[in-house]
């Protein structure tokens, strides 16, 4: 069984060999401007362009709650947006991260990672702006990720 691996660093800057996904958490509003996306869209613009084309032309593909989008930023790396914040606000359903999205977009991106031969680094997914919480998160990682040996690093900034 592969393992989570936490790391001081960057998630923008995976330290690995071989092809590697940035995992990270959208919302289905479409928005993008707070979080851990600015700095995906510091290093690199296509990530959010392909984001706000993915949710404009939501009517003919799957954009939605648990649905993934990988986006090729270097030859030998991917992000995966992943859509598994219900709007951005907490509110009387509580904060605005679906844990059951989380494990919807994680199961498919363990196909990907599979397919891609990639490893997966990713900040503290769902637990900034989303509100989530890590002991809810990082048993999905577990049951969604390493369970099908995919190696998973986890950057705590700073």
């Amino acid at each position: 069984m592969a393992t989570i691996s936490y790391v001081q660093g960057d998630a923008t800057q995976p330290q690995a060999k071989g092809n590697k996904v940035i995992a990270h958490v959208c919302n289905d509003l479409g928005g993008w401007g707070k979080g851990f996306v600015l700095a995906i869209s510091k290093r690199w613009a296509g990530p959010e362009a392909e984001y706000r084309a993915w949710h404009k032309g939501r009517s003919q593909n799957d954009f939605g709650l648990g649905a993934i989008q990988l986006v090729q930023v270097e030859p030998h790396v991917w992000v995966a947006n992943m859509v598994a914040q219900r709007g951005m606000k907490t509110g009387s359903n509580g904060p605005p991260i679906r844990y059951e999205a989380v494990r919807a977009c994680l199961k498919k991106l363990a196909v990907e990672a599979k397919t891609l031969g990639t490893s997966v680094h990713m900040p503290r997914i769902g637990c900034g702006l989303a509100g989530g919480r890590w002991e809810e998160i990082e048993p999905i990682i577990s049951d969604e990720l390493t369970s099908q040996a995919v190696e998973v690093t986890v950057y705590d900034f700073g």
